[in-house]
């Protein structure tokens, strides 16, 4: 373990119910990712739903319990590195605002310092543990998805396809318009479908325009709806999660 990037980290894995339960191989690949680097990774059992779609939505007050819980069960680690830019983007972007709207001066001390500490599965590997190359091999064509929480709200720039370029094997294809919303957007989807799904049939057209086998990106909602679309026109392409390309190695190939 020693000389690894990551050798003596303790990682909290803020796995996000989306994940966790519709996506389990994401967060079981962040987890065979950092631990390769040698952080020690442990699940805070306590963790749920941030509150990003009570938020989202308008029920702030609702929203404060889901605060309250992730706080006391993220409390004391250094780093809390969750595979979503948009339940990063939460915390980060709305945990602070919920917690001072109940004058409870210590839950916006507790949330200030959560906030801090939560990041993107890239940041992490990019700002932190300075790796670019984690001994990943994905030998197919794949093109790259940014999302509009983890480009607009985190902005992680480039370190997503700084990562995927250092995969062996891969090609990486630039996506037309990638910087379009897929029209996933949370309830969004759901309150108006028609404009959600008119954004996802554009976005799924321009990932068959690459000719890429695989669509990536590292939020598995947005996943979900571009590859409801691909499998709904028979589309060969095939969603798959960031953390899931870099999880994959030679050994995995042979």
């Amino acid at each position: 373990m020693l000389g690894l990037p990551g050798a003596g980290l303790r990682v909290a894995l803020f796995a996000t119910c989306i994940a966790d339960t519709l996506t389990p191989d994401t967060p079981k690949a962040v987890v065979t990712v950092l631990e390769r680097l040698g952080c020690v990774v442990e699940f805070p059992p306590g963790q749920t739903c941030c509150g990003q779609i009570m938020t989202n939505t308008g029920y702030f007050d609702a929203a404060v319990a889901s605060v309250r819980n992730h706080v006391r069960s993220f409390a004391g680690y250094d780093h809390i590195v969750a595979p979503s830019g948009s339940c990063v983007a939460s915390v980060r972007d709305q945990h602070v605002m919920l917690a001072r709207r109940t004058g409870d001066a210590r839950l916006v001390e507790q949330a200030a310092q959560t906030a801090a500490r939560t990041l993107d599965f890239t940041e992490f590997l990019v700002d932190v543990l300075g790796v670019t190359d984690v001994g990943a091999y994905f030998p197919h064509r794949v093109t790259y998805h940014p999302s509009c929480h983890g480009a607009r709200f985190l902005r992680l720039g480039d370190r997503p396809t700084r990562l995927l370029r250092a995969v062996a094997g891969l090609e990486l294809v630039p996506l037309p318009a990638a910087d379009q919303c897929c029209g996933f957007g949370g309830t969004f989807s759901i309150k108006i479908p028609d404009v959600s799904i008119a954004m996802a049939t554009d976005k799924a057209r321009h990932v068959v325009e690459t000719g890429a086998e695989f669509v990536v990106a590292g939020e598995n909602s947005c996943l979900m709806n571009i590859g409801g679309v691909l499998h709904r026109d028979g589309a060969a392409v095939r969603p798959i999660h960031l953390a899931e390309v870099l999880a994959h190695t030679r050994a995995d190939a042979a």
